[in-house]
């Protein structure tokens, strides 16, 4: 059943645009004749990326809290221990940066990219991703999809150069940025990626509005959806304890 405030047309409108207004991802001062066609992914469709805000700091830590030490490693660039994750959950600067989710049935975050942007007085120019994927949801380009969404909001934000600092073993982190188009220069343990973005257009605004909206609609019928199932298991429940309670009163 469709939320009444969000219409069946306004939510089929939404998800009919968000699909053709998807972007590619195409590095500053390329020709159309030389996109790199992005490689076929096994998540089919446009997949729903709803901004995180700072009401949802206990979703963002069972996510991380969630991955394993040696994906830890990897998202951090040390096994950062429980309280050191804790810290950076508290530290999340929401007025300065954007957060990224996608959602499960459970409104459980399994996929979170963090787009950090300069601090106020330094260079503007400039924006740095990361991203993390719960293990039983990899090899979906989620991976992917949540750094074309951070791309749109880069350039709409007016970045022109958008940076990956990742392990140099971190190759799954390493393959999305090559396969964007950015630039990956190795030193040692440590890698860099960076990746040239057009100056903002009316479809690149567009397109970050469309997203937007498709990934609020999303989010909004799965917790209509959960509340449903939440209040039904509770009836249940209730009903069960009444039909037990008889039983037991019965002669």
């Amino acid at each position: 059943m469709i939320d009444p405030m969000f219409p069946k047309a306004f939510v089929d409108t939404v998800r009919a645009g968000a699909q053709w207004l998807r972007p590619g991802v195409v590095a500053a001062g390329q020709a159309p004749a030389t996109v790199r066609k992005p490689r076929p992914r096994a998540a089919a469709g446009l997949v729903p990326i709803r901004s995180v805000g700072p009401r949802e700091r206990h979703r963002i830590l069972s996510h991380l809290l969630a991955l394993s030490q040696r994906d830890r490693y990897l998202r951090f660039g040390y096994a950062a221990s429980d309280e050191q994750v804790q810290r950076y959950v508290d530290g999340l600067d929401f007025q300065r940066d954007e957060l990224f989710g996608i959602y499960n049935r459970r409104l459980e975050i399994i996929a979170m990219a963090h787009l950090a942007f300069a601090p106020t007085g330094q260079d503007g120019s400039c924006a740095e991703f990361g991203v993390s994927v719960s293990e039983h949801a990899r090899g979906r380009g989620y991976g992917a999809r949540l750094f074309e969404r951070a791309v749109v909001v880069a350039r709409n934000e007016g970045v022109s150069m958008l940076f990956i600092h990742a392990l140099s073993e971190n190759t799954a982190m390493l393959r999305i940025a090559r396969n964007a188009g950015a630039t990956v220069v190795r030193s040692g343990s440590e890698s860099e990626a960076h990746l040239e973005l057009p100056a903002p257009s009316l479809d690149s605004r567009v397109s970050g509005i469309a997203l937007g909206q498709f990934g609020e609609v999303d989010f909004q019928l799965k917790a209509r959806a959960h509340q449903f199932w939440t209040f039904l298991a509770g009836l249940q429940e209730v009903r069960s304890g009444v039909r037990d309670a008889r039983q037991r009163s019965a002669p």
